[in-house]
């Protein structure tokens, strides 16, 4: 089983099976019997309501971002909710490997109700502006895309929002960041953070994937007896049950 390892508790030296360790762009597999397979991520782009234009930092990233896949619906103006999940359920399935969730205001959502047999292939999610389908005045279009998703993800995940997103409060995504148990970051008159903030490539956000991807660290649980002995005066990182 894939368990998260916070950073102040990782040891390569010490504890070189029981890990699997985040580089600069791969994970490494270490099996219980040592065995050492290199592995990268893959980004999983994931549009919100109407898919993301050619002006979107989605598409930007789509077309920049190593090994980026970017989800696709039957119908990006009619999101029906079962389809657009089990889209995002397909494309994580055949995923060759962990994947790190990018997603933006509906696909935020849509990435929060992944199914949970699925989340142990997540190495973690950028939620970026998720939308408020249960705010007053919603269109209908996406009203009927509630409730959001209130359940804690088991994977590292940061919530950008804006403190002027006109489609959800601020109050709205600190509470959404809270019941997900994701970082939250707040940025100064930045609308829905879409295409019409303007924001290009947007170096900032691709400085928060980076950080992401710096905590989405793993290990694999081996075997009690293959758990190497942990030398005298030194703490041992804590087992995740």
């Amino acid at each position: 089983m894939l368990r998260r390892v916070p950073e102040a508790s990782r040891s390569r030296s010490l504890y070189p099976r029981a890990y699997m360790q985040w580089s600069i762009s791969s994970f490494a597999f270490i099996s219980g019997d040592g065995i050492i397979t290199p592995m990268r991520l893959q980004p999983i782009i994931v549009p919100g309501w109407q898919g993301s234009g050619p002006g979107h930092w989605q598409t930007h990233w789509s077309r920049t971002l190593p090994h980026a896949v970017r989800l696709q619906q039957r119908d990006w103006h009619q999101p029906q909710r079962a389809e657009w999940v089990a889209a995002l359920a397909a494309a994580v399935d055949a995923a060759p490997t962990p994947v790190l969730l990018v997603a933006h205001s509906l696909g935020c959502l849509v990435s929060a109700a992944l199914p949970i047999a699925l989340r142990a292939k997540v190495a973690g999610a950028l939620l970026v502006a998720p939308a408020d389908v249960e705010r007053p005045g919603a269109p209908a279009a996406i009203a009927a895309f509630g409730p959001v998703p209130r359940q804690s993800l088991p994977y590292q995940s940061v919530v950008i929002a804006s403190d002027d997103d006109p489609y959800c409060r601020l109050e709205r995504a600190r509470q959404f960041a809270q019941d997900w148990g994701s970082r939250l970051v707040v940025l100064q008159g930045a609308g829905h953070i879409n295409a019409d903030s303007q924001l290009g490539a947007w170096p900032q956000g691709l400085k928060q994937l980076a950080a992401l991807r710096r905590r989405a660290c793993w290990r694999i649980s081996p075997p009690a007896e293959k758990i190497p002995p942990v030398p005298a005066g030194i703490m041992a990182p804590p087992r995740y049950g």
